[in-house]
């Protein structure tokens, strides 16, 4: 063991976590990396050793959101200085640290480390480099498969994992960053992610959610030498004893294949829930965004889904206010949500990305054009989902138990279309799959009882 190893024994790590699933299974990975070298996971930034604040791109002004929070992060490792309670290492991971790189050291000089999405799995030496006092800043893309160079799967209580198999996109939106922050695509091996999967079947997970910036152009290599689709991946993973729930997120409608389809089909395990975003129902907008599909081909799509699975539930990601949106061009929106309906959402004001295509475009829609578009499209979106959720009042669902509600007694759960479900129940029920009987539904979740056996 090194002099750093032995000098970072004991101490904890508080890890922020911004943005998608994808970061939050990125932060339980660079937590189980830390592990060995003694940190253990601390709630507040006041008594950790190590700050990570692991960033995402995506949203609007995201990158003044981690300046922002930086600036709370160094009036902590102050406090902690003048209490004689030690130092704090600062630490930015994720998309911004990727976009960002020096930029972050120049602007927030109290940062220690800044390491991309990419090269996570380096954080060991990393922290030995600024623990001598260097200014690290690591956003190359690194040659390793950092998949395989970070350690097993540390044991989770929760009885729900996500399971990355897939990063990076190939497909270039031209209002997105992530083919420059994540990269190309690329597909982790099946061997690799059955064998992680099993560790997290063995540890009591019971849903996994397979992730993916693109995950249904997922392509890694098979046993067999030849390169398996997502829809033959979820089979596989479907055999592994104790895994009952499979989701897998987000996905392209270019990648839906036949063979997906009939997963949802045939695989009980598949959750007849999915998140398709379509961003826009405007073949002039989806053409300007570099979309690669029309509206009706995402039509078809959704009709080829409710084929194979009629109870299926979708969800969807919606940009407003794109470069040259007109009117129409938004009626044209409003109008596939009407026709589609959605279990639930994410809309937004387009926001432009430095270094992207649309951020150069003319014709930027004016702001006040655009929240006025934005909160006429929310206020369908809502009303769709409290009808959706209005829908299950008096069903029987079966619902996975994850942890204790607010209030004494009381579980929190999922049911297998996503949404929480609150119920009275004894605490020997988390990890368990219950029929439970709902009988009120709110905006964002439900309630109910267990159903007697």
């Amino acid at each position: 063991m090194s002099e750093w190893q032995h000098s970072t024994a004991n101490r904890k790590v508080f890890i922020k976590t911004f943005g998608c699933q994808m970061n939050v299974y990125d932060s339980d990975r660079m937590a189980e990396a830390l592990a060995p070298l003694g940190y253990a996971q601390s709630e507040s930034i006041d008594d950790a050793d190590l700050v990570i604040l692991n960033t995402c791109h995506i949203r609007e002004k995201a990158a003044e959101k981690v300046y922002s929070e930086l600036g709370r992060v160094r009036e902590a490792r102050e406090r902690r200085r003048e209490a004689g309670e030690g130092d704090t290492l600062i630490a930015v991971a994720g998309c911004v640290a990727q976009a960002e790189g020096q930029e972050i050291i120049r602007r927030a000089p109290a940062v220690d480390i800044v390491v991309g999405a990419q090269s996570y799995h380096r954080l060991p030496e990393l922290l030995g480099r600024a623990g001598r006092g260097e200014k690290v800043v690591e956003t190359e893309f690194p040659e390793e498969d950092k998949f395989a160079e970070l350690p097993k799967r540390a044991a989770t209580r929760r009885p729900s994992a996500f399971l990355t198999v897939q990063e990076g996109c190939d497909k270039f939106c031209t209002f997105c960053v992530v083919p420059y922050t994540r990269g190309a695509e690329f597909s982790r091996p099946v061997e690799e992610v059955l064998a992680e999967a099993r560790r997290l079947a063995d540890f009591g997970v019971r849903e996994l959610t397979v992730l993916g910036q693109n995950v249904n152009a997922y392509h890694g290599e098979g046993p067999d030498g030849k390169d398996w689709s997502l829809a033959r991946l979820m089979h596989a993973l479907a055999e592994i004893p104790g895994i009952e729930r499979l989701r897998y997120t987000t996905s392209h409608p270019l990648d839906m294949t036949d063979d997906l389809y009939a997963a949802h089909r045939d695989l009980p395990q598949m959750m007849p829930y999915l998140h398709l975003p379509f961003q826009a129902g405007s073949d002039h907008i989806l053409a300007k965004m570099n979309r690669r599909h029309t509206a009706d081909e995402y039509r078809r799509a959704i009709d080829k889904l409710r084929g194979a699975r009629p109870d299926i539930a979708l969800s969807t990601d919606i940009i407003v206010g794109f470069p040259g949106e007109t009117d129409a061009d938004f009626e044209a929106t409003m109008q596939l949500v009407r026709e589609i309906g959605f279990a639930s959402a994410f809309s937004f004001k387009y926001s432009s990305r430095p270094g992207t295509p649309a951020a150069e475009m003319d014709e930027q829609v004016p702001e006040d054009v655009k929240l006025d578009r934005l909160h006429t499209l929310q206020a369908l979106l809502a009303e769709q989902q409290r009808a959706f959720n209005d829908s299950m009042v008096g069903r029987t669902l079966p619902v996975l138990f994850e942890a204790s509600g607010r209030n004494a007694g009381q579980l929190t759960g999922r049911s297998p279309y996503l949404q929480p479900v609150h119920v009275e129940a004894p605490a020997e029920a988390v990890g368990q799959i219950v029929d439970v009987e709902i009988t009120q539904a709110g905006a964002n979740s439900l309630k109910g009882v267990i159903k007697p056996l």
